[in-house]
């Protein structure tokens, strides 16, 4: 025979688990109506889209030996390294594009970063090297940097062999990168991370270039 206190004990453990399915089935609601509304939202906004830019890339041309500016449009990101890898990136999709007069395979992922460093005074610009420090020309080099452009070891692998061609690759860069961040003096290489002495035989990526001697008429002689 079932004791009144076991009927109870029932009766509050019935009434228990109805009301914790009640605040469940609540919850399970809640977050189901959520998510819908949070997916018609997604749905509904437009993909925020950074304005062009004007960017000026100097592209090598190996039928004259020449590196010409051209300006386009391009969305570029707020941060100065990452600005200088999109700049590149575009460049190197002009010289992996079907009929580019510079055709270097690789395209924009050849470049996996540009980090930019404080330049040295004493190398930054030829006025600084004759001044003492603490002089203008010391101060007016303070805020000059360095890129340092770090290449795939696929787009080293794949560019076309040849001093001339070589040298129109790295002038071209270099001036690409100065004429868009004036601040960048001077340019060096890596690939993969790691130093390495030539692009692809011939010239050489073990050096320092200036950047701003990187102009179209430096193109037909060796760096």
């Amino acid at each position: 025979m079932i004791r009144s206190h076991q009927v109870v004990i029932f009766a509050i453990l019935l009434a228990a688990s109805l009301a914790m399915g009640a605040v469940l089935w609540h919850l399970r609601d809640r977050a189901h109506k959520r998510l819908l509304e949070s997916e018609n939202t997604a749905a509904t906004q437009a993909p925020e889209v950074t304005p062009p830019e004007p960017a000026t890339l100097e592209v090598a041309s190996d039928a004259d030996s020449s590196i010409t500016p051209r300006v386009l449009g391009l969305p570029l990101p707020e941060s100065p390294g990452a600005r200088a890898r999109a700049v590149l990136g575009k460049l190197l999709d002009l010289y992996a594009a079907p009929g580019s007069r510079h055709p270097v395979p690789g395209g924009a992922g050849s470049v996996s970063q540009v980090f930019l460093l404080p330049a040295s005074p004493t190398t930054a610009s030829p006025a600084a090297a004759s001044e003492p420090a603490g002089s203008p020309a010391d101060a007016a080099a303070s805020g000059d940097e360095v890129a340092v452009v770090d290449l795939t070891g696929a787009f080293v692998a794949g560019h076309p062999s040849g001093i001339e061609t070589e040298t129109l690759t790295v002038l071209s860069i270099c001036a690409t990168l100065n004429a868009n961040q004036p601040r960048i003096k001077e340019v060096r290489f890596l690939v993969d991370g790691k130093p390495r002495s030539t692009l692809a035989g011939h010239v050489d990526l073990t050096r320092t270039y200036l950047a701003g001697e990187a102009a179209p008429a430096a193109a037909g002689s060796q760096p």
